[in-house]
């Protein structure tokens, strides 16, 4: 299993420079003209060229040596248990797989795998703040797991969701993957949870294993949570008009996962396009799942919705970055002065079709990863996962 990451002990000061390419992350200038960046104490604070930035003291340089980079990924739905093992697949090292397809940070969509999951108030309170606490100590390989997600079952009063967020709770796990799976109970815990600053997602879709159970569109707009999760089914999506419906009828977030159906995923895009809403769009695995883990899930559904969704790539890349961390409160995912910094340093697969990067997303392929980095630490050099890339970065001084 992998081990906990351990953070930087003194001051650290990290250069990035050389990139070829700087995708912000945020849809309104998803492309920055500058070459380097630079990071103190695992913040971003310059952003530049290398003949205006600060680079002395540098206590990492990383000569990008021409390529991609981009902030890390944001996985916006994942099931996770126990440090880095899943009794799903029973599958270890999922996370740190994960971290070799450049996601930096997870967001738990309910540690509902968990074998003998608690489903008494008491209990479920119990292993929320567990799961709370234990991803938070223990970061697997530097990963972000923002876990600690429970699932409603009745019962529950507005006192228990202030419990819970005293205690640290700032998620709910799947509406509807509880006891709970009817609107009007569902909207008024949602709203409670809401009140004391707890983000919720709702099951979309047709049951994701035997014992859950449809969540159609009425039930999702009544039940108004935060994000709609996995609206291309998980894996079962709903009909085409009701993917409409909520899409037009709130503006919530619409999210889009690996472990769903592809053609409701792209029929979501171009209706989130047309109403002008793609900062509505964010990108998860819902993983682990029936259909294992997919270490490259996030950066598969960039390729295919870029070459299939009609959007560029560098906007695609916004759906799995700067959208979801706009969306979820979070300090990464966008290249800003004042952020987290976490990166993935990419470039074109060696031998694909693309004349450059950007051409070789937009015609499907995946990118090669060449390195990530979390709070301004480099966490992996080449992907074991991903295709080899065309040039890679490097780390060049101390």
């Amino acid at each position: 299993m992998a081990h906990d990451a351990p953070a930087a002990t003194g001051p650290t000061k990290l250069v990035i420079r050389n990139i070829g390419l700087l995708l912000s992350g945020a849809l309104e200038n998803p492309v920055l003209d500058a070459d380097t960046i630079v990071a103190e104490n695992g913040r971003i604070t310059a952003i530049g060229k290398l003949k205006d930035v600060d680079v002395e003291g540098a206590s990492t340089v990383v000569d990008a040596n021409g390529t991609v980079v981009a902030p890390g990924l944001i996985d916006s739905h994942v099931h996770p248990v126990a440090g880095d093992w899943t009794p799903r697949q029973s599958q270890l090292n999922w996370i740190e797989s994960s971290l070799h397809g450049g996601v930096t940070t997870m967001i738990s969509a309910g540690e509902v795998h968990t074998p003998g999951r608690p489903r008494d108030i008491v209990g479920l309170k119990a292993m929320a703040i567990t799961a709370q606490r234990c991803f938070d100590a223990f970061r697997v390989a530097g990963v972000k797991l923002h876990a600690g997600a429970p699932v409603l079952e009745h019962g529950m009063v507005e006192e228990d969701f202030k419990e819970l967020a005293a205690a640290g709770v700032k998620l709910l796990g799947e509406v509807g993957l509880g006891g709970v799976k009817d609107g009007a109970n569902a909207k008024q815990m949602v709203s409670w949870a809401r009140k004391y600053g707890i983000q919720s997602t709702i099951h979309t879709g047709g049951p994701s294993i035997p014992g859950s159970g449809l969540i159609g569109a009425d039930m999702v707009l009544e039940a108004d949570t935060d994000v709609v999760g996995h609206i291309n089914g998980g894996h079962t999506a709903l009909p085409d008009g009701e993917i409409r419906c909520i899409c037009e009828s709130c503006r919530r977030g619409l999210e889009l996962v690996h472990n769903g159906n592809e053609r409701a995923a792209l029929y979501t895009l171009r209706t989130a396009r047309e109403l002008n809403q793609l900062e509505r769009v964010i990108l998860g695995t819902d993983g682990p799942a029936g259909s294992g883990v997919q270490p490259l899930g996030i950066v598969r559904m960039v390729a295919m919705l870029a070459s299939l969704g009609e959007v560029a790539p560098e906007i695609a890349f916004c759906f799995a970055t700067g959208n979801t961390a706009r969306m979820r409160a979070l300090d990464c995912g966008i290249v800003e002065i004042g952020r987290a910094a976490d990166f993935v340093i990419m470039d074109k697969a060696q031998h694909s079709a693309g004349k450059h990067f950007l051409e070789s997303i937009a015609l499907g392929d995946l990118p090669g990863i060449g390195m990530t980095i979390i709070d301004g630490q480099v966490r992996t050099a080449r992907s074991r996962n991903t295709p080899p890339a065309t040039k890679l970065p490097s780390v060049v001084g101390h």
